[in-house]
């Protein structure tokens, strides 16, 4: 019988290029002990069914959201937009227990495991009970979102909000925010119970909301506790121009450059959207090593607009993919939007490609560098296949629609933008199978929780 912590593959994405005959050791661990290349494949091996690629990481995730998806399609008024959705939004955000959230969540990460990503990062504000007050276990929303983890398989990182006002002027929140409010100390205690869940594949880091949500001295107060630790932290800024206009006028100056005027911007610093930046504020975000989590179907669901990503690509800047809303739910669809995004804006093709860096291959190019962004992002100093690093992998199924015969140096290309559904044959994480022939092995159970508080959430009208 073949030994499953020993698998073979006849091609394998390493060091940002197809290599042959690649062999992986996966220890007791569940991390890579050893990969090679050029191996034929030994007869204790498991023979994996097609080309391999490195887990992908989800770089912003709001789990809940997922039961909202498609529900906000229609426009009653004369115009609608992100503000518009967003009080829309809290319908289902003040109703959902924990129960319906690990349904939900279960659903969602069993998705994201079938289009590609092993790793999810969570920016969690739903913590509260509906009336406010706090569950008897604090830990209640975050304890649903692990379990639903831990249903599916999928990685996690926990990052608990700091949530504390409605706006740069407003002394505290929205009664419909009610269930968001946490102050920096009891993001760090939330922070600290996750931890010491002791959860496997659970990691955790904190997040703010956005500046117009969070008071200067609190996000001094969570840097200073944070000071010393390599943590990711996580936050929303510059996604709406009327974001922007209301920190122009509370502070004198757009959220970018505010933030790198006043914390000290590392690589633990993940800016969510970065939407609207200007060039100076994108050089100064680069010049720092913070990341930028881009987000392009839901920016484009929402009407948020364009980034400049020719200039944070030739600035060299850390970035990486968040699904967000969940209206999409595999990271080909979102590299794809990415781009088309450029160039509708743009009126030119392969945008992303640099042909002049020896990069004349889009998909390759923003495969690669979200790949290595979405790693700084979850906190993973080691990701992708190499020793040392989690053993998560993706089996292309080469009979997919989109990739039938398609020559297998274009397969990457074809996968990114010329295939419509999820076309993983397989997928692994820490070494386990979660998606085998396309499905989640637990599908059933997962579809049927799902459906179950969704009925419960959206009674037939």
């Amino acid at each position: 019988m073949s030994n499953p912590r020993l698998l073979w593959a006849p091609r394998a994405w390493i060091a940002s290029r197809w290599q042959p005959q690649v062999l992986m050791h996966i220890g007791a661990n569940g991390h890579f002990s050893a990969v090679t290349t050029n191996t034929p494949a030994p007869e204790a091996a498991t023979v994996l069914p097609g080309p391999v690629l490195p887990g992908f990481v989800n770089a912003h995730s709001h789990a809940f959201q997922r039961a909202f998806a498609g529900l906000a399609e229609r426009r009653s008024g004369a115009s609608d937009d992100f503000w518009g959705w967003r009080d829309r939004m809290y319908a289902v955000a003040m109703r959902i227990s924990p129960e319906a959230l690990r349904a939900v969540a279960g659903q969602l990460y069993a998705e994201l495991l079938q289009g590609g990503y092993t790793q999810v990062c969570e920016f969690h504000y739903l913590q509260h009970a509906p009336s406010g007050q706090p569950y008897a276990d604090p830990l209640a929303m975050s304890q649903a979102l692990m379990a639903a983890a831990a249903d599916t398989g999928i990685g996690l990182t926990m990052l608990p909000v700091l949530y504390e006002r409605a706006g740069f002027t407003a002394p505290t929140l929205r009664d419909d925010q009610r269930r968001f409010a946490t102050s920096a100390e009891q993001v760090l205690a939330l922070r600290r119970g996750i931890a010491a869940a002791g959860q496997p594949r659970v990691t955790a880091g904190v997040a703010i909301h956005s500046l117009r949500a969070a008071r200067p001295e609190s996000i001094t107060r969570l840097q200073q506790a944070l000071e010393d630790e390599a943590t990711p932290i996580h936050l929303h800024i510059a996604e709406q121009t009327a974001e922007v206009a209301d920190c122009l006028a509370a502070t004198g100056q757009r959220p970018i450059a505010w933030l790198a005027g006043h914390v000290a911007l590392d690589a633990r610093w993940q800016l969510v959207h970065a939407t609207h930046a200007e060039p100076a504020e994108i050089d100064a975000v680069a010049r720092s090593g913070a990341g930028v989590v881009l987000c392009p179907s839901t920016e484009a669901n929402l009407g948020d607009g364009l980034p400049d990503l020719p200039r944070w690509l030739a600035q060299h800047a850390v970035t990486s993919i968040g699904s967000d809303s969940h209206v999409a739910r595999q990271w080909p669809a979102e590299l794809r939007l990415l781009e088309y995004g450029q160039r509708l804006a743009l009126q030119r093709r392969n945008v992303a490609a640099a042909p002049d860096l020896g990069l004349d291959a889009t998909a390759a190019r923003l495969f690669n560098r979200h790949l290595a962004g979405g790693a700084a992002a979850a906190g993973f100093d080691a990701w992708g296949l190499a020793e040392g690093a989690r053993a998560d992998l993706l089996v292309l199924d080469a009979q997919a629609d989109g990739l039938l015969g398609v020559p297998a140096s274009h397969q990457l290309d074809a996968l990114v933008f010329a295939t419509d559904a999820p076309a993983f044959a397989e997928v692994w994480v820490a070494g386990q199978r979660c998606v085998e022939g396309g499905r989640h092995r637990q599908q059933a159970a997962l579809r049927s929780a799902f459906g179950a508080a969704m009925q419960a959430l959206w009674p037939a009208d």
